[in-house]
């Protein structure tokens, strides 16, 4: 009788060389989503947005999944949803209460719309499977440059906007009497959020993108509070979860998400075990 469990399905390395060089882009894809999702991450926390990442993800889903059902650009469809997600959110929800409330409506709507365009989609199963739990076969020569690309324009938009955003992160009602315009930062950062998410949902898929953008970025808080050591940290951890969990993933028949999410889980775990051992220590010294 073959057990419930087989190891085997988790890690086998067989053949391990040649799909390492078969899936180069995926390899390439999740680094660069694991470095610019950490360091986006960092602002989804000093935001209070990680409801709000969850929320997108799912338009973008529902998009992907449209453009599926409907022969297009799985991408594409993938960004659109996003990015309405996203400025319906930057431009509804400046409260955090009202915020929390369009993201509410939002993940149902965009969840059962996914679900109704994937159960009309005929064949391709892996696809639709894909884009709930990651798939890290599904990244062409063609993807990879979108998806770089927009990794690009997410970097380059965080550094181009850092001082007034971090600013903004951190002490909002100041930084509006200094006169950093608030509402024209939130809503370009909505818009690079939802790009970053919709890049996200086919490595990981739709529902545990979280674990990208808001769990390497929690884990390098809980070790530290520099202005500096945070951002880089958190790109550290994303790109060992990503990496790792693709690396992992290879070695197995499971989806990635399991690998990325149970690497990016263990890093939090030790980083708050740390931060434990270093308040023990303090209250011994004092």
């Amino acid at each position: 009788m073959r057990p419930l469990l087989d190891w085997g399905d988790v890690f086998s390395f067989q053949d391990y060389g040649e799909l390492l060089a078969l899936l180069s882009n995926s390899i390439i894809a999740g680094a660069a989503l694991g470095i610019v999702g950490g360091l986006i991450g960092v602002f989804v926390m000093q935001r209070d947005l990680a409801f709000a990442v969850h929320g997108v993800s799912e338009l973008s889903f529902a998009g992907a999944a449209a453009a599926l059902l409907f022969g297009g650009s799985v991408v594409a469809g993938s960004l659109g949803g996003a990015l309405v997600a996203a400025i319906l959110i930057g431009v509804l929800g400046a409260k955090a209460r009202d915020r929390n409330s369009i993201v509410g409506v939002l993940m149902p709507f965009g969840l059962g719309l996914g679900i109704l365009f994937l159960s009309l989609v005929e064949g391709r199963t892996a696809n639709r499977f894909g884009l709930l739990t990651g798939q890290i076969v599904s990244v062409s020569s063609p993807d990879l440059s979108w998806l770089i690309g927009i990794c690009a324009v997410v970097l380059i938009g965080m550094l181009v906007m850092w001082h007034p955003l971090r600013f903004d992160s951190l002490d909002p009602e100041s930084a509006a009497a200094r006169g950093v315009p608030t509402r024209i930062v939130s809503l370009p950062f909505m818009v690079l959020l939802g790009l970053i998410v919709a890049v996200s949902v086919h490595i990981i898929g739709a529902l545990l993108v979280m674990a990208l953008l808001v769990t390497p970025a929690a884990a390098a808080m809980r070790l530290s509070a520099g202005p500096v050591a945070v951002p880089l940290l958190a790109a550290l951890f994303g790109f060992v979860s990503a990496v790792g969990g693709i690396l992992l993933a290879l070695a197995g028949s499971l989806p990635v998400s399991p690998y990325i999410t149970t690497i990016s889980f263990l890093i939090y775990a030790t980083c708050w075990v740390v931060q434990r051992m270093r308040g023990r220590v303090r209250r011994v010294a004092v």
